[in-house]
């Protein structure tokens, strides 16, 4: 197998790594798991200190590694910087709030079961394998390593093969930190060495972002050794828009939801509902203004829309856009594949998407579309829900009831009203249904990686 970097604006192959041979991985895990003994000892100030240090690293590389990112997977460059400093905020976060998430947590009256003191004390649970995609290739994995460094369990990193780059950086930026070696690892691997890893003793638990297949194996691996596992698999959300809403602001957002990292995306809005009394108002400001958009050079920073990440995925996307104008879906603006280098593909609108189309039921990982029109706010529920995803949504309405109605009837792991879907620190992140399962992110997502442990004291 190659791991190698390949600049999806213009096919050029940047570098090349050789993958690790089996001792070698078989070295890291080993330094990872006598590492986590020691460091699981550790204060929370003591790994604060390196967390903060490893965050003000980030600030001063941001410049750096955003250009590893958009030479690596075609972010424009304005996203990157803002992905890099996002992350360094989440990892002060984490260092700030860890001690507090984790505190022990006492029953109130130990006397109704006997005790004179009674507590659920929170431990890490060991070398954690994390297996994590492309599309935001330094966020996702920041959001995974900063509460489970915080919580004093140790990492071992299988990154995307097409950003080795972004790999190797992530340990550097660790180890510059102040954590001690063994902490936070890089394995540049192929899939097919992510389940000798995972079957390995010494791992305790896995995490994963990416396709529903990659969360399939991973799952089913993790499930035959009995080991713990927080999925984060694909979306197709649903973005609702009601006859009250500012339609200035739901078209301004929906652009931004749809085409955000190039549309590359489980969070970004794919289905547009829109009710049939503003449906064509949304649709002609929409579509003029996904049309005006600048596609090109990512480096550039005024491209608004850059290229997708790899060739394959630009096929994908180009062939569920086939499918369904093949059964009648309408194009509004885009659709076609540009001539020239590189991965582009050009902001897409479509309506007429019916169920018989594989996009109707498919994610589409790149800036398309789909429009559709609805006579009810309990129409709209039932578009948005007949998916076999559920990551994200949002509804766009400033009537109570419709409000109350979206929040509650919505199926998914967030519902954002009269606003663009987004992962945040703060709050929990996560999906349900075939989105997957656990969460990451807030209090929820440094405990998924401990041993919530009963403590009973006569």
């Amino acid at each position: 197998m190659t791991v190698a970097s390949v600049n999806p604006a213009t096919g050029e192959t940047l570098k090349t790594f050789e993958p690790l041979g089996a001792d070698e991985v078989d070295g890291r895990i080993a330094v990872a798991h006598r590492t986590f003994l020691e460091y699981r000892r550790t204060s929370f100030a003591d790994r604060a200190r390196r967390m903060n240090a490893a965050a003000d690293v980030l600030d001063a590389r941001q410049d750096e590694i955003a250009r590893v990112m958009t030479a690596e997977m075609g972010k424009p460059i304005a996203a990157a910087r803002a992905e890099a400093a996002k992350c360094a905020t989440t990892m002060r976060f984490y260092a700030e709030h860890a001690e507090g998430f984790l505190a022990d947590d006492p029953l109130a009256d130990p006397s109704r079961v006997k005790a004179s003191a009674a507590m659920v004390r929170w431990q890490p649970l060991g070398v954690v394998l994390a297996v994590m995609p492309w599309n935001f290739p330094l966020w996702q994995v920041v959001r995974f390593a900063a509460p489970a460094l915080m919580a004093g369990n140790t990492g071992l990193l299988k990154h995307a093969s097409n950003v080795p780059q972004t790999a190797l950086f992530l340990e550097e930026l660790f180890l510059e930190g102040g954590f001690p070696r063994g902490c936070f690892q890089t394995l540049l691997i192929g899939s097919g060495q992510v389940e000798r890893v995972l079957r390995d003793d010494r791992v305790a638990a896995a995490t994963l972002t990416g396709s529903e297949a990659a969360g399939r194996s991973v799952a089913a691996i993790a499930g035959d050794e009995i080991k713990k596992t927080v999925l984060e698999l694909g979306g197709s959300d649903a973005f609702v828009v009601m006859p009250s809403a500012d339609l200035a602001a739901a078209v301004s957002t929906a652009v931004t939801a749809r085409v955000q990292n190039n549309g590359q995306s489980c969070i970004a809005a794919k289905r547009f509902i829109v009710h049939e009394a503003v449906f064509d108002a949304f649709a002609d400001a929409f579509t003029a203004r996904m049309r005006d958009l600048r596609v090109g050079d990512p480096a550039d920073e005024a491209t608004d829309v850059g290229p997708l990440a790899t060739e394959q995925g630009r096929t994908d996307v180009a062939e569920l856009v086939a499918d369904a104008v093949a059964q009648g879906a309408t194009v509004l603006c885009g659709g076609e594949v540009p001539d020239g280098p590189g991965w582009f593909y050009p902001p897409t609108v479509l309506t007429e998407v019916t169920p018989e189309m594989r996009m109707y039921a498919e994610e589409v990982f790149g800036p398309v579309a789909q429009l559709h029109r609805v006579a009810s706010a309990d129409a709209a529920v039932r578009v948005a829900n007949a998916t076999s995803f559920g990551l994200g949504s949002a509804a766009w309405t400033t009537d109570a009831a419709e409000r109350e109605l979206f929040v509650g009837e919505l199926e998914a792991g967030a519902v954002f009203v009269n606003g663009m879907v987004a992962s945040s620190p703060d709050l929990p992140f996560g999906g349900i249904k075939r989105s997957g399962y656990g969460r990451e992110l807030a209090a929820l997502g440094i405990r998924e990686f401990c041993n919530a442990k009963t403590v009973w004291v006569a």
